[in-house]
């Protein structure tokens, strides 16, 4: 996939963060990184994760990484 396409994973964080009436800023204070990098993830904008951050964040929201993440169907060739 050239850099320049848009990808297709849709991030839920926020979902999670409603369901446990936690705040974005909570969530980056107990995974230990800052807001502005799970910001970009909580908006589909990150191009990786680490593992160490992804157990994190699932670890607080108690969760598994494919309740967090889904790929939508790719389009067809035109």
């Amino acid at each position: 996939m050239p850099p320049e396409d848009e990808h297709r994973v849709d991030v839920h964080i926020d979902k999670f963060l409603a369901e446990r009436g936690l705040t974005l800023t909570e969530l980056a204070s107990r995974v230990g990184i800052t807001l502005a990098n799970l910001s970009i993830l909580k908006n589909g904008r990150a191009r990786a994760v680490r593992f160490s951050t992804l157990t994190a964040i699932c670890d607080v929201l108690q969760c598994q990484p494919g309740d967090l993440f889904t790929v939508r169907p790719s389009r067809p060739a035109e």
